[in-house]
């Protein structure tokens, strides 16, 4: 079993993952602000798992590496002070993760590091990894954190780089903002609502990482996402029926706009990514569907 060095381990995906890599034999090292705090949260792991708060903690070189740091995209307002936090908090610590690799002896077998759709700016028809990188600021958000992770030394290693849609789970997330809402009759279509989403169950992203930490997959950039993006009004309309609830306030992008700046493109824009490279490597999921995925998490 693999002795991994994770960051981002408290995030949402760090939730499930976590506890995934320590049912499967794994001994972790994971990066945190605060480690008495995290080990309050997965004392029941304890043993298994070290918490660090800096990477000259780290002494010896991990067999994988795996990069999930970052603030939310979208926790608040794109504010020029929010921007730099973004991108430190993503960029300024992978670089600092690179930095300390290649002061280490020998290498990682893997290294999975974190990205994102917004790679790839709006788009309306398909977009797969072949497309290249949007101009907006989250693409370039995205663009440049990859960047980062290519510093790393090393001749062996498998990197991949996650570009990862909209992570369904529960609790909280993407989910856990809308259900009070949609529970109370409130919840509708965005706009126009043919934007599109690309998501993924969080429990198929923790199995994609697992299956890259094996190896087996060719390196490179893979998106994480279902093989089946919906648009904004579909979405709606099938977590409304899962929920039991109507839909039919329609939820105007100008008001929006005026609240959220910038910010609002991720909920008016969007890009239907499917997920080529996954497939073509022969990774199953498990929720493709949508409807499959919510009645999963809402049964």
């Amino acid at each position: 079993m693999a002795q991994i060095l994770l960051t981002g381990a408290t995030g949402f995906v760090g939730d499930a993952l976590l506890p995934a890599l320590v049912n499967d034999g794994h001994s972790l090292m994971c990066l945190t602000r605060n480690p008495a705090k995290a080990a309050k949260k997965f004392h029941a792991l304890s043993e298994s798992i070290r918490w660090i708060s800096s990477f000259e903690e780290l002494k010896v070189m991990p067999n994988a590496v795996i990069n999930l740091s970052g603030e939310g995209i979208a926790d608040s307002r794109w504010t020029d002070k929010r921007k730099r936090l973004l991108r430190a908090s993503r960029i300024a610590v992978t670089e600092q993760l690179v930095s300390r690799l290649n002061a280490l002896a020998g290498e990682p077998d893997v290294v999975i590091s974190g990205s994102a759709i917004g790679y790839y700016g709006p788009h309306t028809d398909e977009v797969t990894e072949d497309n290249p990188s949007g101009w907006d600021f989250a693409a370039r958000l995205c663009a440049d954190w990859e960047q980062a992770i290519n510093g790393l030394d090393s001749e062996a290693t498998q990197i991949y780089t996650l570009r990862i849609g909209v992570v369904l789970g529960r609790p909280g997330g993407f989910l856990g903002r809308l259900e009070m809402p949609f529970r109370l009759g409130l919840g509708g279509p965005l706009g126009n609502g043919q934007q599109m989403l690309s998501w993924i169950h969080r429990d198929d992203l923790v199995a994609m990482i697992r299956w890259m930490l094996s190896g087996t997959p060719e390196a490179g950039a893979y998106n994480a996402t279902s093989p089946r993006p919906v648009n904004n009004e579909e979405f709606t309309k099938t977590f409304g029926k899962i929920l039991k609830r109507p839909t039919i306030f329609r939820v105007p992008e100008m008001p929006m706009r005026l609240v959220l700046g910038e910010l609002a493109d991720l909920l008016f824009k969007g890009q239907p990514v499917t997920p080529k490279r996954a497939l073509n490597q022969g990774f199953q999921f498990e929720y493709p569907d949508l409807k499959d995925a919510l009645t999963q998490l809402f049964r």
